[in-house]
């Protein structure tokens, strides 16, 4: 019995492992950028910071979008227009992003996912709206 089972979970391992190239994709980066030449998204974003070779396919890790963003204070609709009490207080977001690109020898990308990502200015992505996933 214990043998079948370490057979089994090997195998749950082994299939864990193996990865597709094509299908749904499960976030809007991989919508925006799989398929795409990773020379092109490197071209328009920067180098990548580290890369490891994995099988067949290769693994960067980029890194950039380094923004400063100052958000005002928000406060309710006063009478005649003027400001009412303040709901929010003002604050300093300090933006960046960071992803986990593979790309296959064809040097297309496969998947990109973000691994360090902050809420953007307009959503709940910064990753996103930097890297243009809504094109």
């Amino acid at each position: 019995m214990n043998l079948r089972i370490l057979t089994l979970g090997g195998l749950m391992l082994a299939l864990a492992g193996c990865t597709t190239t094509g299908g749904i994709a499960s976030n809007p980066l991989e919508a925006r950028w799989n398929g795409k030449s990773a020379g092109t998204f490197f071209a328009a974003y920067g180098p990548p910071i580290s890369d490891v070779e994995s099988g067949s396919s290769t693994v960067y890790t980029w890194r950039g979008g380094y923004k400063t963003v100052r958000v005002p204070a928000k406060h309710e609709e006063g009478e005649k227009g003027k400001k009412g009490k303040r709901t929010a207080a003002a604050k300093t977001l300090y933006l960046r992003c960071e992803a986990r690109i593979t790309v296959g020898q064809d040097y297309n990308i496969r998947s990109i996912q973000a691994i360090g990502d902050r809420p953007g200015v307009k959503g709940p992505s910064y990753c996103a709206e930097l890297l243009d996933a809504a094109k």
